[in-house]
């Protein structure tokens, strides 16, 4: 049987598709691309069906690329939008993050990575991301761990304290943070200037 590289979503893909609300999270991703560049190039780490995160950056103008591991969501992301590039691919190996991006987002995705591979992504993001580029994704603000409710496998948070030491160990700045309407908390940074060569 082949690995399952979704974190069980490949298995419940219709049942989430379905559930997920249309608006949720669709506020906070407008108000955080406002500061990005007409036509931007934007990476949806975890993309699902591109319902409702991509579906307003693409209304916006911006030119969407999704990842997801799950065959089931990354089809719907290309049924919805025939001409965004999509990849089906764990997010911490996809070859999206070989390239560049003026954004990225990611929502729901991050705490169902372990600790290490939550470390590993972060730096992969920000290697993968524009001078000024910008960083968006969700996690509770408080280290926890907990039972996913969709599939029962483990989810983990790192906390606040800890996002903003690997952020600027990736150099990315947390320069914000925001809550929707359903609680979901979102951390918003940013590439930091960088210096040649580092200072010693």
């Amino acid at each position: 049987m082949p690995a399952d590289f979704s974190n069980g979503y490949e298995a419940i893909a219709s049942r989430f598709i379905e559930s997920r609300s249309p608006d949720m999270g669709a506020t906070v991703v407008a108000e955080w691309s406002r500061v990005l560049a007409p036509g931007s190039a934007v990476l949806d780490l975890g993309c699902g069906s591109g319902a409702p995160i991509s579906q307003v950056l693409a209304d916006l103008g911006f030119a969407i690329h999704g990842v997801d591991a799950s065959p089931s969501m990354a089809a719907a992301f290309a049924k919805r939008f025939p001409n965004a590039p999509v990849e089906c691919a764990a997010v911490e190996n996809c070859s999206f993050l070989n390239r560049t991006f003026d954004a990225i987002v990611s929502w729901g995705l991050f705490f169902l990575l372990d600790a290490g591979a939550q470390r590993k992504l972060i730096a992969r993001v920000s290697d993968a991301l524009r001078p000024g580029g910008r960083f968006l994704f969700t996690a509770p603000s408080q280290a926890c761990s907990w039972a996913d409710s969709l599939t029962g496998l483990p989810s983990v948070s790192l906390g606040e304290a800890a996002y903003r030491i690997e952020l600027e160990a990736a150099g990315l700045a947390l320069t914000g943070t925001r809550l929707d309407e359903g609680g979901n908390h979102y951390y918003l940074a940013s590439v930091t200037p960088r210096t040649w060569p580092p200072p010693r």
